[in-house]
């Protein structure tokens, strides 16, 4: 098995490449990273349990690609637009796999969405206390290529200043959510209400440097007397900007926490609005050609804008929404990005937040749906009273796959060796949309991790940890056969907080690696042979 190494550098070194990057603004020399380090533990126990498995690729073609998005599987957090999680790339199979990380900070530096440039390179937000750090990362050493700092969000100084972290783990915003156009050009909303469309270049001198291309100021429209260290006691209203994607004529989407949805023309910097009384919006939402699809925690909407670029709803269907926010949920009501699929692209999925048992809810997609026929099946999961996610769902073909992550609320919840119930299971449409099926059922534990589907390989892959009688905190890439549900392999990756991925998902990179955010920075997993 290959070992965790990566050649030293001296003190010297690296206090100059520390330095350098407080100096420089929007660029970076090459910093070489730095391993996050393992807690006590990590020889108690198995480093790599299963067998390689065989590459079984999977039939049928993945979500229509959109016209102002990077390739399918490098785009953002689900991978498409689409949101269905997949790759068409392969991830590793279990081969001599080795681990390599880079630690962002000293405190926190998880890394949430991860895309990839037409290079290879990896494009991630990392978050730190002192702000989000827009990072280009060399695919295989993760050196550090160039860095850009976003503004501190409010929730950090709100953590900070009333001793509530609970308030960092629970807010989506600031840039958690980022897309990569059909030009690597990173678009994010960041803590100020901004919409940031974001370049990526190598200079004469040889370093790499982003730059802010255009700047498109929400503030007009969004509600922004946020916490800062300049306004600790604010008396207005703040509404965070959650998430940003385009539509299929380039128009950027936008959604806040309270219920706003948005449109920037790109062209003209026209701004428009429309508002869901009363509701929130803490996940990001999908995009197709027939429309957007956005969930908050009261219903499931289909949107397209209006002529001069409003959000118009199409359908509007509301889901049962419990009576509280469960452990392992961000807040009461659904946890999921719709996910957009079907083999004939008709279906559109999210989960509800029943009390005894979640349910995953297949709706038709359609405008012109006779009424009280737009459901197609309500499946409850899980066990009783244990059964709830916070993350999207993956899609392929007419099935779908989803974790349980009830029991999971931040990184101090799993310590001692403890790990959450569990589960996953996959559910398939019939053929002739006349309901769904469970196909299988898994006892994985993955706590709180966006799991990815490798298309070319057929391996589901989540982020594990199970209970260990010693308390040791032992972390794990799984890989799962789509097909059977069946465990190939599970490759160790580290111990100790530092080593929870907090709600960070899961990226297939364009080379067959897989890479995992976690509380310290970015972990990837690849084979040796």
């Amino acid at each position: 098995m290959t070992s965790r190494t990566r050649p030293r550098r001296g003190r010297a070194a690296a206090v100059a490449a520390a330095l350098a990057a407080v100096l420089l603004v929007g660029s970076a020399p090459v910093a070489q990273a730095e391993e996050i380090p393992l807690a006590l533990g990590h020889r108690l126990v198995e480093h790599y349990l299963g067998a390689p498995g065989t590459a079984s690729p999977l039939p049928g073609t993945g979500p229509a690609q959109h016209p102002h998005l990077a390739p399918n599987g490098r785009s953002g957090m689900h991978a498409d637009a689409a949101g269905s999680g997949t790759h068409p790339h392969p991830g590793p199979l279990g081969r001599e796999p080795e681990v390599t990380s880079e630690k962002i900070a000293p405190v926190g530096g998880e890394c949430a969405t991860a895309t990839f440039d037409a290079g290879g390179r990896l494009i991630t937000v990392c978050g730190t206390f002192g702000g989000f750090l827009l990072k280009l990362l060399d695919p295989r050493s993760l050196d550090t290529l160039a860095e850009y700092k976003l503004p501190q969000r409010s929730s950090t100084v709100e953590a900070i200043t009333r001793l509530d972290f609970e308030k960092i783990f629970k807010d989506t915003s600031g840039g958690a959510y980022f897309y990569l156009d059909d030009r690597d050009r990173v678009v994010l909303a960041d803590s100020r209400q901004h919409v940031l469309r974001i370049s990526h270049a190598r200079k004469a001198d040889g370093r790499w440097e982003f730059e802010v291309e255009d700047d498109w100021d929400l503030t007009p429209l969004v509600p922004h007397d946020c916490v800062s260290w300049t306004n600790l006691f604010p008396s207005g209203v703040c509404d965070p900007v959650t998430s940003v994607m385009p539509d299929w004529d380039g128009r950027i989407w936008w959604v806040t926490r309270l219920g706003r949805v948005g449109t920037v023309d790109p062209d003209s910097g026209t701004l428009r609005v429309t508002r869901l009384e009363g509701e929130e919006i803490q996940n990001s939402f999908s995009v197709a050609e027939d429309g957007v699809s956005i969930v908050t925690d009261h219903a499931l909407y289909s949107f397209r804008a209006g002529a001069d670029g409003t959000p118009r709803v199409v359908w509007r269907e509301a889901y049962d929404r419990g009576t509280g926010t469960k452990p392992g949920s961000v807040n009461q009501g659904s946890g999921t990005t719709p996910d957009l699929f079907g083999r004939r692209d008709e279906y559109v999925a999210i989960t509800d937040n029943a009390d005894d048992r979640m349910n995953v809810l297949v709706y038709r997609r359609a405008a012109d749906v006779p009424a009280g026929q737009r459901l197609v099946c309500k499946v409850p999961v899980f066990r009783t009273g244990a059964s709830t996610t916070d993350n999207s769902l993956i899609s392929w073909g007419d099935s779908l796959v989803v974790e349980n992550n009830y029991g999971y609320e931040n990184p101090s919840s799993l310590g001692f060796g403890r790990s959450v119930v569990g589960g996953a299971t996959r559910i398939d449409v019939r053929a002739d949309g006349s309901g769904c099926d469970v196909v299988w059922e898994s006892d994985v534990r993955s706590p709180s991790t966006v799991p990815k589907l490798s298309t070319a390989n057929g391996l589901l892959y989540f982020y594990e940890k199970r209970p260990h009688a010693l308390g040791v905190d032992a972390w794990y890439l799984t890989a799962v056969d789509f097909r059977t549900g069946a465990r190939v392999f599970s490759r160790f990756t580290g111990t100790g907080l530092a080593y929870d991925n907090n709600w960070a998902p899961i990226t297939l990179g364009p080379d067959g690696t897989a890479y995992v955010g976690v509380f310290n920075g970015i972990v990837a997993v690849r084979d040796t042979v």
